[in-house]
């Protein structure tokens, strides 16, 4: 049997993924000509209306102005620890010798829906030195480069908290 509210529940997951990636082709096109600005807004209603339709997994995200917020602030955010992970790299790189203890580590996540777990992993893949290996259910298993910590706490703390904060506002 159908919800009645199914169907507005899927068309608000499709409009919260439209202004996403709308907002997103607009801030890498750095253009404010109309052919752009009609371009970018058409092939991402086509893009969420495929993704949207296909999936529940847009259906958990709410738009309002605090989240609006806390994505803004996980970009920033994102953007540090993106140009720290690459100036660590670098050093890893002009290093006469590397000194460095590969291996992977065990973390835990308080986010609780998908779109959440696929947001940080995907959050810190992109960090040059670590690549998220596995998900099982609140665990992530992350290769990480050079192993700081072993112990699942303090692992967590120095990768997952800082993407966590802000996603846990915007996608719970």
């Amino acid at each position: 049997m159908v919800r009645p509210d199914a169907g507005l529940k899927k068309f608000a997951g499709i409009l919260s993924l439209w202004l996403l990636l709308t907002f997103i082709w607009f801030a890498a096109n750095s253009s404010l000509a109309v052919e752009s600005l009609a371009t970018g807004a058409l092939i991402s209603a086509a893009l969420a209306y495929v993704f949207g339709s296909k999936t529940d997994v847009w259906q958990a995200v709410r738009l309002s102005p605090t989240r609006l917020y806390h994505f803004a602030a996980y970009t920033g955010k994102f953007v540090v620890e993106l140009v720290r992970a690459n100036i660590n790299m670098l050093r890893y790189v002009y290093s006469p010798r590397i000194e460095i203890t590969p291996g992977i580590v065990e973390v835990k996540t308080r986010l609780e829906t998908p779109i959440g777990r696929l947001a940080l992993a995907n959050s810190i893949a992109l960090t040059p030195g670590s690549l998220v290996m596995d998900i099982k259910g609140d665990t992530l298993f992350i290769h990480w480069l050079d192993v700081e910590n072993t112990d699942p706490v303090e692992a967590t703390r120095m990768v997952v908290a800082p993407f966590e904060k802000h996603l846990e506002k915007v996608f719970g």
